[in-house]
């Protein structure tokens, strides 16, 4: 529909923009393009987006249109725009109405970090935000943790609360100003406030809190500080003592800490920093990334105090995990130009017990956080919704997400097929949950281990949280197969009367690497699925396992050659009893001079070879991680693992430092191999020979570093031959590798190339993690296949009460 008004022929439109484009500046990026276009209208935020009405000549709303999704804000993400006539009204002059109200469908942003413009006024004395521990504006700062629910306004945020002094309200309200409807708007005057709350002291409040707060972590103490997502603790880190002190307080074992760096020179001699992880780590998602620690001769800035210090924060791990600050508190703890001395590397870890999920509540953390900590710097600004810190690494020069939470979290993920409204568990370690529907899956921050209470209450929360911001009511529910998983039980509580549908834990970590990379399932790829353990369909601990597989099922192709897990936790947690156990069903000796055997009490050796005898408490696993386990015991690297998967990260460990992330660990077995045995269904890989070669390795005093490498080489190897005799008998030449052994960078690296080496088409992990946070996106598409082949899937169960 068009009108004349003068020479000009006018029309007018209804554009709905949908995608990441509320909480980020659109609507005043809309006002200034259009009043800048001289064109007539409104926008508005509704359920479904941004609603803008324009009205103006025929070319000029074509430019509109074009320029909405080209010039968007820095944190908008255009997922569509779609406009339609309409009659024209004659209006005049453009504005931003009030909101619409309707069911939520817009994508919620993720909270970012400080942004430029904003640091530069907390540094300036002459701005009035000057030291402003809330400082933010439309281009940064806090979103999903604050938000209560969309449309995405201050009345549905936990800044609610807080009424906008006039100075604010002015900025608001002026089209002009960098905070033009910016939320979380605040100052001085009218925002949240810090405290320092120290046990038999005065409080102190604002500006005197962070001094006296950077004061105590230079003196050596530990402070609880409360931040976006939840709460840390924070420590110096290059104070040994107050390092051993923080690993002390939280029995923490060896698992390694990551540090807050003030800037990427702070941090430089102690890390290698290539392109790609420096753009992570500055980017305004601000995640933890896995840096390579320096082990050449340090330069001569590196004092021994920080290298003893380092030493205690990640001991014996090849990575350093660091990031840089994303909340304004992080800047005024690491100190403003003109600041007294004081720390400028922190120690920053989740403020929780062992376990448990990230503490948000003051009061809780008050009483929880009581034994960990010397203070607590905290605030009055509710946190909504926990949200730990993410964490990635590099691989291959792509990022390889260990934990997607903080920075990614609610942001969905494309589907290759459509789904019904499902609701994914994930799994019992690493919990992730996961809504979907349509064409697009929101998965939750990292919830944590389900274990405890606190956890499972976490997790409910979780669901009912990303439901708010969603809009999805689930039609289905998914969960891992394993019928003892809590998050599987817990999954029935949200699926009421109806079926929960179990998916095979290696089917789901296959899937989920094709749903990422955007596979639609209707070929089958040789999914390579290595981890620690999951429940297999005859009953046993499957986790080396390499399937041709789609949506639709699985062909369990070959797998690591079954072994006894003697005692279940007690063999994850004693490595030398999965190298015995390694060697017992190898048929070879217990010989005293071997690491794995010194390392196991004389009578727990008597009893290990009773039970294994009898068969007693010994489960078959075929699982990689274990076998990681067994090798870096047998070698003499790790014997207790005091956190998950530490015996293999220090296997890598050994294998870095003996060179091969610089010359790879792929090529020929060098002595290490798998002997196939291709005349069984599945095909088995029994690590018999291997095992043998590194025990005679390790009495002919061979470097634990050779044997890393060798080690590794020898599963790339064996990766490639499997996956080139499964694409002989199935015709599919591309492999999907996924599941929580693929964290281990040198192997993920080593099997990359030497798949690729041999024709394959390699897809891995870049979205989602390759560890168990990864499952919710893969069980849903499994459900969505099977669901969508037959009525009711075979694999349907109904959960075990309890």
């Amino acid at each position: 529909m068009s009108q004349e008004r003068g020479t000009a022929v006018r029309e007018r439109r209804r554009v709905v923009v949908g995608g990441v484009v509320q909480g980020v500046g659109f609507r005043p990026f809309v006002y200034a393009l259009a009043t800048g276009l001289g064109l007539d209208g409104h926008v508005t935020n509704t359920g479904d987006g941004v609603l803008v009405e324009i009205e103006g000549p025929a070319e000029v709303l074509d430019l509109f249109c074009t320029r909405i999704r080209s010039e968007a804000p820095p944190l908008a993400r255009v997922a569509s725009v779609v406009a339609e006539p309409l009659t024209p009204v004659g209006a005049a002059g453009f504005a931003i109405a009030p909101t619409v109200q309707g069911t939520a469908r817009t994508l919620c942003p993720p909270d970012t970090a400080t942004c430029a413009d904003c640091l530069a006024e907390l540094a300036d004395p002459a701005d009035r935000r000057h030291r402003h521990p809330f400082i933010t504006c439309t281009n940064c700062g806090p979103r999903y943790t604050i938000v209560t629910g969309l449309p995405y306004d201050r009345a549905a945020t936990t800044m609610a609360g807080f009424a906008m002094c006039p100075d604010c309200a002015r900025e608001y309200a002026d089209p002009a100003d960098r905070r033009f409807h910016a939320q979380p708007i605040a100052c001085h005057a009218c925002g949240p406030r810090l405290s320092l709350v120290v046990p038999d002291a005065s409080v102190r409040e604002g500006d005197a809190a962070v001094v006296a707060a950077r004061a105590m972590l230079a003196d050596g103490a530990i402070l609880a500080v409360k931040g976006i997502g939840g709460y840390h603790l924070a420590c110096d880190a290059r104070n040994p003592d107050a390092v051993a002190g923080l690993r002390r307080r939280k029995n923490r074992g060896d698992k390694p800490f990551a540090v807050l760096a003030r800037d990427l020179d702070e941090i430089a001699p102690w890390v290698e920093a290539d392109e790609p992880e420096r753009a992570l780590l500055t980017g305004p998602e601000r995640p933890i990334v896995l840096l390579r620690r320096r082990h050449r001769t340090a330069p001569a800035s590196r004092d021994a105090r920080t290298a003893a210090a380092l030493d205690h924060v990640a001991p014996r791990c090849p990575d350093l995990g660091v990031m840089l600050p994303y909340a304004p508190v992080h800047h005024l703890l690491l100190g403003l130009p003109g600041d007294a001395p004081g720390p400028t590397l922190l120690v920053l870890t989740s403020a929780n017990l062992s376990g448990e999920p990230i503490v948000t509540d003051d009061a809780e953390a008050l009483d929880k956080l009581a034994p960990l900590v010397d203070g607590w710097l905290t605030h009055d600004r509710p946190i909504h919704v926990p949200c730990d810190d993410s964490v990635l690494r590099v691989v291959d020069g792509a990022p390889s997400p260990v934990r997607r939470s903080r920075g990614w979290a609610p942001l969905p993920l494309a589907l290759p097929l459509p789904v019904v409204p499902s609701l994914a568990v994930g799994g019992d370690l690493k919990c992730v949950l996961a809504l979907a529907e349509g064409e697009r899956a929101w998965l939750s921050g990292h919830i944590g281990d389900m274990d405890d209470l606190a956890t499972l209450r976490a997790f409910d929360r979780a669901v009912e949280q990303l439901g708010a911001v969603t809009g999805v009511v689930p039609e289905r529910v998914v969960a891992d197969l394993h019928p003892r998983y809590r998050s599987a039980q817990r999954a029935q509580r949200h699926a009421g009367e109806g079926l929960v549908r179990g998916v095979q834990h290696h089917h789901a970590h296959i899937a989920s690497v094709m749903a990422e990379n955007g596979l639609d399932g209707r070929s089958p790829v040789v999914g390579v699925a290595f981890d620690g353990t999951g429940y297999g369909t005859d009953g046993a601990v499957w986790g080396g396992e390499i399937l041709v597989a789609d949506y639709a099922g699985f062909d369990r192709f070959a797998h690591v050659a079954y072994v006894p897990l003697p005692g279940g936790d007690a063999a994850v947690r004693r490595p030398y009893r999965m190298a015995l156990a390694h060697l017992y069903a190898a048929g070879l000796d217990w010989a005293p001079d071997l690491p794995c055997v010194q390392a196991c009490p004389a009578d727990e050796l008597v009893l290990l070879r009773q039970q294994l005898d009898l068969n007693l408490h010994c489960v078959p696993t075929s699982s990689m991680g274990r076998l990681f386990d067994a090798v870096s015991s047998l070698a003499g690297v790790c014997h207790h693992s005091e956190y998950e998967a530490q015996a293999a990260i220090e296997l890598e460990a050994a294998a870095l430092r003996n060179g091969a992330g610089e010359r790879g660990a792929d090529g020929a077995a060098d002595g290490y191999r798998f002997e196939l045995r291709y005349a069984e269904t599945p095909l088995s890989a029994d690590p018999g020979p291997l095992l043998a070669a590194v025990a005679a390795d390790v009495r002919a005093g061979a470097r634990t570093g050779e044997i890393a490498t060798r080690f590794h080489t020898a599963v790339a190897d064996l990766v490639v031959r499997v996956c080139r005799a499964a694409r002989e008998r199935y015709g599919t030449s591309t492999a999907a590798l996924s599941g929580g052994v693929f964290g281990n960078a040198v192997l993920a690296s080593a099997c990359a190339r030497v798949l690729r080496a041999d024709g394959f088409t390699v897809v891995r992990h870049r979205a989602v993690p390759p560890n168990d946070g990864g499952l919710a996106l893969g069980q849903l598409m499994v459900a969505a296949r099977a669901a969508a082949d037959e009525e009711e899937s075979p694999c349907a169960w109904q959960c075990p009460a309890g």
